[in-house]
């Protein structure tokens, strides 16, 4: 596939921007964004075992899920969704519980592109620049990458 993960940290200000296209309607992209049983096929590493506990992807809903090593380690996410338009925007927030009291503020687009294809854009701003520094640090965009190729072949 020639549908590339663009993540873009600009020094100096504490966000990152990523943008990834997949060549699927924007409906089916959003459904599995939606639904958790999807979600927990394609989001993160595939040797990671993730037990969604909540998913509630509507607006004032939360989210909340475990993931889990091989080793036995884990990692446990949490959130809030504030807005959801089906199949246009999503404005969450995000929380890695190691790394407490840091929440980034997140908002996804989905975009159709015609022709069966879509873009997603996301900005997520954190609350200070060593916090956003310590987030791209930690390996997410390789984390990021191999959960959209997943998705790519849930989608296909």
């Amino acid at each position: 596939m020639s549908n590339e993960l663009h993540v873009d940290a600009p020094a100096g200000v504490p966000f990152i921007d990523i943008t990834r296209e997949f060549d699927a309607p924007v409906s089916r992209v959003f459904e599995a964004h939606a639904k958790p049983e999807l979600v927990a096929q394609w989001m993160g590493p595939r040797e990671l075992e993730m037990d969604i506990s909540e998913w509630d992807f509507v607006s004032g809903g939360r989210w909340s899920y475990v993931s889990t090593a091989p080793d036995g380690s884990t990692h446990g996410f949490r959130g809030m969704f504030h807005t959801v338009r089906a199949d246009e925007f999503a404005i969450q927030t995000f929380e890695y519980l190691g790394y407490p009291d840091v929440v980034a503020i997140e908002s996804v687009s989905f975009e159709d592109l015609g022709d069966d294809r879509t873009r997603i854009r996301i900005h997520s701003v954190y609350p200070t620049l060593e916090s956003r520094d310590g987030m791209v640090a930690s390996g997410m965009e390789g984390g990021i990458d191999v959960g959209y190729r997943r998705l790519d072949e849930l989608l296909s």
